[in-house]
């Protein structure tokens, strides 16, 4: 049986200048994707109207929470003891995103309530992947 969690969560867009604005996000976790984490955004938080959602390793969260960590378009550190930034990177420009960390801690544990770590069905998950990449290829 597949299970989807989702939690709302508060965001703040941290401008150019410096300023705070809330952005209201949901964090979803779904068995049938063990290993990937997502960040829905609403229309209303996206620069074209459209909802947004941003997948990343449910691993790389884990160390985001505790240390800087990312690659590419995804980046999240600690700042401070209570709060974490992720940094998102697109063709259109990046995104700065504070998040309360006790939210984003309470999130995994709740992922590892389904699923615990190193007990992803890896195989399964890569085979859905590449189905979807290739299709009926």
């Amino acid at each position: 049986m597949d299970i989807t969690l989702e939690q709302p969560a508060r965001a703040r867009l941290i401008t150019a200048d410096q300023r705070e604005r809330p952005v209201p996000a949901t964090l979803r976790y779904a068995s049938a994707d063990p290993l990937a984490v997502h960040v829905d955004f609403p229309p209303e938080a996206s620069l074209d109207g459209n909802d947004v959602s941003w997948t990343f390793s449910r691993a790389l969260l884990e160390e985001g929470i505790r240390r800087p960590a990312g690659a590419g378009d995804v980046h999240l550190w600690p700042c401070g003891a209570s709060r974490t930034v992720l940094e998102l990177h697109s063709p259109s420009g990046m995104a700065l995103l504070r998040f309360d960390t006790p939210a984003l801690h309470r999130f995994l544990l709740r992922t590892y309530a389904v699923i615990a770590p190193g007990q992803e069905d890896v195989a399964a998950a890569v085979d859905r992947g590449l189905s979807a990449l290739f299709g009926s290829v």
